[in-house]
């Protein structure tokens, strides 16, 4: 099977926060900042890693979510674990 595409990852994406956190997903678009924009914090980004994690086996490091600043760096972060979402 083919590793998700970065329009899937990102559609994944906006449904998580969605139920999560209540966002809007046209909010959740690549260059939207995590926590400037959707007012995200390091526990929210925990709940999102579990999240990925649950969804494709591929968890994101605890160092590597320090470093993610936008929606475009999470989406590049699980498309570089070349995960692969559920259908």
């Amino acid at each position: 099977m083919e590793p998700s595409s970065r329009s899937e990852i990102l559609r994944y994406l906006q449904g998580v926060m969605q139920e999560l956190f209540q966002l809007d997903a046209a909010r959740v678009c690549l260059d939207a900042r995590l926590k400037e924009d959707l007012e995200l914090d390091s526990i929210d980004a925990i709940d999102i890693s579990v999240r990925v994690e649950e969804a494709t086996g591929h968890a994101l490091e605890e160092a590597q979510l320090r470093t993610l600043r936008t929606v475009g760096d999470v989406v590049d972060a699980i498309a570089a674990r070349g995960a692969r979402l559920p259908s």
